[in-house]
């Protein structure tokens, strides 16, 4: 006879409604990162003829130079043709982009619970308007989450320790939530340090991690993007501003 017990977990299920509003955050990321994919394509393209670009409004002087390479000989057609299509991509790329962050705008005056967490979070320096709606629909304008651990744990930020004996180390974060909040947090947690440079947690990175390697540094970034996170519930939830920031004008 079969005496297995089979554990029940809580699943946290969005409404219609903030499934179908969280995807203008989604299209917009795939954009952003089509685009990337044709801005290195064109990069490579002008590198073939020795021409180095750090910006795509860079390339338009070039094309008015006469086509030339570095060492002064012309660009063959074929690749000067391939060169004005992928020209093209991003131009229509960047017109979607536009298009989608104007309709995210709007998405945000609806006066939605989800609405309202995003419109709080971006009176916070340091929060634009894209990292806060992913935050708000994906994560901290729905779900009802009861404390730090399971913020960390729903980010996939939070830490996994293994012991075993006399053996015990960290392993690293979980991994196992939501990515797009994992991501925008670990981003934030960047700009953070730069535009609220007086935080508490800016301070607590600056000593812990400020005078380390660059591996430990990334490290700590993820570490400060599980703190500001958690901040950041605690501020959309119960008011709590964290402490040392400032709010925009």
């Amino acid at each position: 006879m079969d005496r297995g017990e089979t554990s029940i977990r809580r699943v946290s299920v969005p409404s219609p409604e903030v499934e179908d509003a969280r995807r203008s955050s989604r299209e917009l990321q795939r954009l952003k990162n089509e685009r990337t994919v044709h801005t290195n394509r064109l990069r490579g393209l002008l590198a073939l003829v020795g021409r180095t670009v750090r910006r795509v409004k860079q390339v338009r002087p070039f094309l008015e130079l006469g086509w030339r390479g570095r060492d002064g000989r012309p660009v063959g057609p074929v690749l000067r043709g391939e060169i004005l299509r992928e020209l093209s991509r991003i131009d229509l790329v960047d017109d979607r982009i536009l298009e989608v962050e104007q309709a995210q705008k709007e998405l945000l005056k609806t006066g939605s619970a989800c609405a309202a967490t995003a419109a709080q979070l971006t009176a916070l320096r340091g929060v634009g308007q894209t990292s806060a709606a992913i935050l708000s629909y994906e994560l901290l304008g729905w779900r009802d989450l009861a404390n730090r651990q399971q913020v960390a744990g729903a980010a996939g930020l939070a830490p996994t320790p293994y012991s075993s004996g006399k053996d015990e180390r960290e392993q690293g974060i979980s991994k196992a939530g939501n990515t797009r909040v994992r991501w925008v947090a670990v981003q934030l947690a960047w700009t953070w340090l730069r535009l609220q440079p007086e935080t508490r947690l800016s301070r607590w990175y600056r000593a812990r991690f400020g005078n380390g390697s660059p591996r430990l540094r990334r490290i700590g970034i993820v570490a400060l993007a599980r703190r500001l996170l958690i901040d950041l519930w605690r501020y959309v939830k119960f008011g709590v501003i964290p402490e040392g920031a400032t709010m925009k004008a």
